[in-house]
């Protein structure tokens, strides 16, 4: 496995490599989320390439760029023993060089959930994932559903820029009593822990409705805000049940919709989804 932090380095390694590429792009402290991207990738393209940066543009001035959980050399054993070819660690300096001025904006499905309540956030996504895919120029970029707006995001940007390659989705990981895995529960102490899984049980109970036939959406929305608001540890930021293309909130759902929810528990900030058919 070969890790570099130059970007003339990564593309001279790149030019080295025959056969098809697939990147996974991380900010690190990887947990099996990340492991079983690069598993999907490894797969399913003669190389894997794995990037980890914390990029400093998608955090809000009053976010946890500063505290956000690193551990390089955990993160590079685990890739190592995951089959990964490359790993590029580069520096701020070197992905936003002095006198930077160029992002990527996305427009429509950027302005609802996450987008309205971290503005500027996915203008920090577009653009670095877009230096990655140009840095890499990978013939498959993989992505965790966990993530289901900046999907969206990235697929569009990747539509609407003519980036040649396939952005896969792999499905959510989650810890045995349902817990979506993120690199933010290590700020979860062991209440706020217990507590977390609040979302997933918002989720299935609105799940649950929608199997035995319920189509509308403010009715689903309604049963994971009361599933929320009986954990006394969360405080929810926002419900939806929107258009799994679009992310318009629905009224009456037709042709499948994606539940998706953002809390806090205690401190600490987590999403979920589920994508219904």
């Amino acid at each position: 496995m070969k890790i570099i932090v130059d970007l003339n380095d990564l593309r001279k390694a790149r030019l080295a490599l025959t056969g098809t590429l697939g990147l996974v792009p991380t900010m690190g402290y990887l947990h099996e989320g990340h492991i079983s991207l690069v598993k999907r990738a490894k797969e399913e393209n003669d190389h894997v390439g794995v990037s980890i940066f914390v990029n400093p543009t998608q955090f809000g001035p009053n976010e946890d760029l500063s505290r956000y959980p690193r551990n390089l050399d955990r993160d590079l054993q685990l890739l190592s023993s995951a089959g990964a070819d490359v790993v590029w660690t580069p520096t701020p300096e070197m992905v936003y060089p002095q006198n930077f001025q160029t992002y990527v904006n996305v427009e429509n499905v950027t302005q609802p959930l996450e987008g309205k309540h971290r503005p500027g956030h996915f203008r920090g996504v577009a653009t670095v994932v877009a230096k990655l895919f140009n840095a890499f120029t990978p013939d498959r970029a993989y992505f965790g559903q966990k993530d289901a707006q900046q999907v969206i995001v990235i697929k569009q940007m990747a539509r609407d820029l003519n980036f040649p390659l396939e952005v896969i989705v792999c499905p959510t990981v989650r810890e045995a009593d349902g817990l979506a895995l993120s690199s933010r529960n290590t700020y979860l102490n062991a209440d706020e822990r217990k507590a977390a899984t609040v979302l997933y049980r918002a989720l299935i109970a609105a799940k649950d409705s929608f199997d035995k036939g319920e189509r509308d959406a403010e009715t689903l929305r309604a049963i994971m805000s009361s599933a929320i608001a009986k954990e006394s540890l969360a405080r929810e930021e926002y419900v939806s049940a929107a258009d799994p293309d679009t992310l318009a909130e629905l009224n009456l759902i037709q042709n499948g919709v994606l539940l998706s929810m953002a809390a806090r528990i205690g401190k600490t900030r987590l999403i979920d989804n589920f994508l219904l058919p």
